[in-house]
């Protein structure tokens, strides 16, 4: 091959394998182009003569081949990109005009009512997290938390004039936004991260307190008292009466209370309760406020009615210790006027979801039900005089064996309760996490941890355990563990708000303080030898 001609043919193929610098914008002529520009290629293969003997035109002669494949590919993405751009802008065209359409028809009022409906029960289902967005402008069920503008009706629906007769109860809308110093803001604040110039900085940190800010007036209340106690009987005789005749409330009661309530008096006909499983199930639905009058077990017991999201709790002490109580009864009146016309400040204490996972089980559908636990979780030896054998994992990663009486998985809120007499250490409830607290380990290097809360732990009672294990939640619900089953716990999406009366870290300090008598010490002496 002479110079001149491998020049004359270079200059050929580069003329029209090169790329315009400007491209079109429909990409119709790009494909063309690239299309040309494959087939010049092709055409240089063919013309230029390749002598086996150099290697240098041979790896010119492969390299063309590999830019002729290259743009072949090119061309056919670039169609299937444009195909698959029009067939999507199609589709949006095709929505917008039945949208178009469908604004100018306009929807009938029952229509409406059953987009209402058929929204607020998959909300209800799928959704159930705390934050309540209420929209003033509309009364659909909001999708984020407790639903509010929830329209209920008492009695048959099917009667129209007992529909008529009857009042319309609406589920109370409220609002939760972050509080610091005095100010609030609409706005979550969480930590900012800054990573400029390779450097990690927090730049921000969250706020402190979440306040409770009410859209529109709460309806109905719920009342839970503890049972076998006079004085909460005649306390919840008074705060119904006072509810109903002073703030025009519907009250709803457990039936327990409900038969103290009318063995007392008819004037108590007013008030309504529940009769079977599946009327507690929506009860959330009901519900703009939780009343307890007792200890930290009826709130424990209040927080187990609701399987979902759980509205806020107000806790009027009238137990032993009351670390989730701080009210007093003296002046319910007082605390209750104020928590209705709002703001107030609010804990949401975590829970944790316990799912019972049997050996025997074929598969994932044979599991148990899940379990809910405000404070904790205790797997113990039951009583069996052989020692507690559990394999825990956490994320799929082992942990530990276990070896002694047992171990306590505990939220921040149940810190206070088992845990810390196990020898776990008080966490402020706002604090998201899970403790590890082993019960009397038969080992001197066993400390409790404490877990983020996003984690999954698993507890397994192992093949060659001596005995079986018992799990119990919350104090109840006690379940044996048998060899190979095992129990999975982690954090649940809806915390349980609890009414602060001043806010979350004044109420936690104040009960350790006077629950617990927390480092109560006589001040040392003035007088004596000192430093000079």
């Amino acid at each position: 091959m002479t110079t001149s001609k491998l020049n004359s043919t270079d200059s050929h193929g580069n003329g029209e394998a090169s790329l315009p610098c400007s491209q079109p914008d429909n990409g119709f002529s790009d494909s063309l182009t690239l299309f040309h520009s494959e087939k010049a290629v092709q055409e240089l293969l063919q013309q230029t003569p390749i002598q086996h003997t150099d290697d240098h035109l041979i790896e010119f002669s492969e390299a063309l081949r590999t830019v002729a494949k290259a743009l072949k590919q090119a061309a056919e993405g670039k169609a299937f990109a444009q195909a698959e751009a029009a067939e999507w802008k199609r589709r949006f065209e095709l929505e917008r005009a039945q949208n178009q359409q469908l604004e100018h028809k306009g929807k009938s009022p029952g229509e409406c009512n059953g987009d209402i409906n058929a929204q607020r029960m998959e909300n209800s289902t799928n959704q159930p997290m705390l934050r309540n967005e209420a929209n003033e402008q509309s009364e659909n069920c909001c999708t984020n938390g407790l639903c509010s503008h929830e329209i209920l009706h008492d009695g048959e629906t099917d009667s129209h004039a007992k529909a008529v007769q009857n009042k319309m109860m609406r589920k109370a809308s409220f609002k939760l936004s972050w509080w610091c110093k005095g100010d609030i803001s609409d706005q979550h604040k969480h930590d900012i991260v800054s990573f400029e110039r390779g450097n990690i900085t927090a730049a921000g940190r969250s706020s402190k307190q979440i306040s409770l800010k009410w859209e529109s007036n709460p309806q109905t209340v719920l009342v839970m008292t503890k049972p076998n106690s006079t004085s909460v009987q005649i306390l919840c005789a008074e705060m119904i009466r006072w509810m109903k005749e002073h703030k025009k409330l519907n009250i709803y009661v457990e039936p327990r209370v409900m038969g103290e309530l009318l063995s007392e008096s008819s004037y108590f006909n007013f008030v309504q309760t529940w009769k079977d499983e599946k009327e507690i199930l929506s009860l959330h639905t009901k519900v703009d406020l939780v009343v307890t009058l007792g200890g930290d077990g009826t709130v424990l017991w209040a927080a187990s009615m609701f399987k979902g999201p759980v509205p806020p709790i107000v806790s009027f002490s009238l137990g032993s210790l009351g670390f989730m109580t701080p009210f007093h009864s003296e002046q319910y009146r007082d605390c209750l006027d104020s928590i209705l016309k709002g703001p107030i400040s609010i804990t949401l204490r975590h829970r944790m979801q316990c799912h019972v996972i049997r050996d025997a089980a074929k598969n994932e559908y044979e599991t148990e039900e899940p379990i809910l636990v405000l404070n904790e979780v205790t797997i113990d030896r039951g009583i069996s005089s052989f020692l507690a054998n559990l394999e825990c994992y956490c994320d799929n990663s082992f942990v530990t064996r276990v070896q002694g009486d047992g171990l306590i998985l505990s939220t921040t809120s149940g810190s206070t309760a088992y845990s810390l007499g196990a020898g776990g250490s008080m966490v402020h409830p706002q604090v998201p996490g899970i403790l590890f607290t082993p019960i009397c380990p038969h080992s001197l290097s066993f400390r409790p941890l404490i877990l983020p809360e996003h984690v999954t732990i698993r507890v397994q009672v192992p093949f060659n355990s001596r005995s079986p294990a018992w799990a119990s939640f919350d104090g109840k619900d006690r379940k044996q563990l048998a060899a190979g089953d095992a129990l999975v716990c982690s954090m649940a999406p809806w915390p349980v708000p609890t009414a602060c009366q001043i806010d979350s870290t004044n109420d936690f300090l104040r009960s350790i303080h006077d629950g617990l008598h927390w480092n109560l010490r006589k001040t040392q002496s003035v007088d004596g030898p000192q430093d000079l």
